[in-house]
């Protein structure tokens, strides 16, 4: 005798059309992929149908909230593999772990304070920058990243336009504003004017993340004015976490080398001229 129809029911795998249709119009659609699993899941442990349903709507409820993550990081110019996920804790390279680890607590966040982080080309400043913004989008921080030189010739083309004084509010307006690469060149007279504009009015109301290959004290040198300059230095540093980064670079460990299978061939190739 065959099995009973329950349990020929229980043992079916596909979703039925209707079953997809009515996801698709209720906008459930995503969970069409990972339902089959769900189902099986819940046959094998027998369970209650009311816990079936938060565990799938819980998946669906992350889902989202992956996909909001991801939209508002991509909004405020992060880069989606920047992440402390995948920071390489094996490189050559010293700095404050102390100090990082209360960086990620994003305390300095909530108390207006900046950070900077230094230290040559290539030993992962770029990346803690972004990976900070990344927990702060996170923790439901608002949130806007760039490089220096994108960030001024935005404001330099906004005084064309007359959105000048717009664009500098909506800067001032994030909790934190990251700028990479600070002082790779000198500043002129309108750049250094919008850098001591930024600085000046975040100045204990909001954050700033600056990376820089140079300590501050080098930028004087490279801003147009003087007393500007002065001026922003000094509330910047006075306000400011330094997190020094020293060591090998790590696009060295990125340089592309031959296979072991590739370097044995060749050194038999050489043999043989």
């Amino acid at each position: 005798m065959g099995p009973p129809k329950e349990k020929n029911l229980m043992l079916r795998r596909e979703l039925s059309s209707d079953l997809k249709r009515a996801l698709k119009q209720l906008r459930l659609g995503k969970l069409l992929p990972v339902l089959p699993e769900r189902l099986r899941q819940a046959r094998e442990r027998q369970m209650d149908p009311e816990d079936f349903l938060l565990v799938v709507l819980s998946d669906e409820v992350q889902r989202r909230d992956r996909q909001r993550l991801t939209r508002k990081a991509a909004a405020a110019g992060l880069e989606p593999t920047l992440v402390f996920d995948e920071w390489d804790g094996s490189a050559r390279i010293t700095y404050d772990r102390a100090l990082l680890d209360e960086l990620r607590l994003l305390r300095f966040i909530e108390l207006h304070h900046h950070v900077l982080v230094m230290g040559p080309v290539g030993v992962g400043k770029t990346m803690l920058a972004h990976a900070l913004g990344h927990l702060a989008i996170a923790r439901g921080m608002s949130v806007h990243c760039a490089s220096a030189d994108k960030l001024f010739k935005k404001l330099k083309g906004s005084r064309l336009d007359d959105t000048h004084a717009l664009e500098l509010r909506r800067l001032c307006s994030v909790d934190l504003l990251i700028v990479d690469d600070l002082a790779l060149r000198s500043l002129d007279e309108f750049e250094t004017t919008d850098l001591y504009e930024l600085v000046t009015a975040r100045h204990r109301k909001g954050s700033m993340v600056v990376t820089s290959n140079r300590d501050p004290s080098e930028w004087l040198a490279m801003l147009a004015d003087p007393l500007h300059a002065q001026a922003l230095v000094d509330r910047f540093v006075n306000n400011a976490y330094d997190l020094v980064i020293e060591g090998e670079s790590y696009r060295k460990r990125q340089k592309p080398t031959l296979s072991r299978a590739a370097s044995s061939g060749s050194e038999a190739n050489a043999g043989s001229l």
